[in-house]
């Protein structure tokens, strides 16, 4: 087979673009709106077996660029057949987010996905300093991962050995923060939106201005806007794609 440079937009199953015929097989490339407390995992899943079971295609490969945390939704891109072999150029383009954090409290994960720490009082904080944060964490700095997070330690996904309680020590990665507009400050939450580089947590960017205020924080709400050119304006739901794989077979 011939590799594949970029993919064909004929194929491409969006909001505004759904082929009448899909060659899953030669490749497509999906744009989906990943649920609320979803994997990334579980929506490749579910789309695998749809195609699978609908287009009889049991060998199919499918697979996504850029994972998304359970508790984050938003666009997530998923390729299927040979487009699989686009996913590694497709997870280092650049991602935007629509953020939101709580300041005064933590958790181990970063995120909503564990439990808070006991909250302290904000009663001294001014949005002044917050706002003084964005000129701190913009461009390009040194950001240490999460432990409950996919990167793989001694062969095992980090976040399985931190469930299991065990000691963990990432190393920090230089990551970029293009762009950073707060668009909303109503205590303890802060909202704002970011444009970043491969490999930035955004977990780890709400831990870090907590950490930079001295009151904690974690990170409350995400959305990816979009990877690259990509945006989520134009991705369909699961629940659309899955109709759309089906539609040709009349089940």
């Amino acid at each position: 087979m011939s590799k594949i440079v970029a993919p064909d937009p004929a194929q491409f199953i969006t909001r505004h673009h759904q082929p009448e015929v899909a060659d899953f097989t030669a490749g497509c490339l999906i744009l989906v709106n990943k649920p609320l407390e979803w994997t990334s995992f579980d929506v490749v899943n579910r789309i695998k077996y749809a195609i699978k079971y609908n287009h009889k295609l049991p060998g199919i490969k499918v697979g996504h660029a850029g994972t998304l945390d359970p508790m984050a939704d938003g666009l997530l891109i998923v390729c299927t057949g040979r487009y699989t072999k686009l996913l590694e150029g497709l997870s280092a383009d650049r991602k935007a987010y629509k953020a939101q954090i709580k300041l005064g409290t933590t958790t181990a994960s970063y995120d909503r996905e564990s439990e808070e720490t006991p909250a302290v009082q904000l009663d001294g904080l001014m949005d002044a300093q917050i706002l003084d944060l964005k000129n701190k964490f913009t461009g390009v700095m040194q950001q240490v991962p999460p432990i409950f997070s996919a990167i793989k330690v001694k062969g095992q996904s980090a976040y399985t050995l931190a469930r299991r309680g065990e000691d963990i020590e990432l190393k920090s990665r230089e990551v970029e923060i293009k762009k950073f507009e707060y668009t909303d400050i109503s205590l303890p939450f802060v909202s704002f939106e970011v444009e970043v580089s491969k490999g930035t947590y955004i977990r780890s960017l709400a831990n870090d201005m907590g950490a930079a205020l001295g009151v904690g924080a974690y990170l409350y709400g995400l959305t990816r806007t979009s990877i690259g050119d990509y945006l989520l304006a134009d991705a369909l739901t699961l629940d659309e794609v899955v109709t759309y794989i089906k539609r040709d077979t009349g089940v």
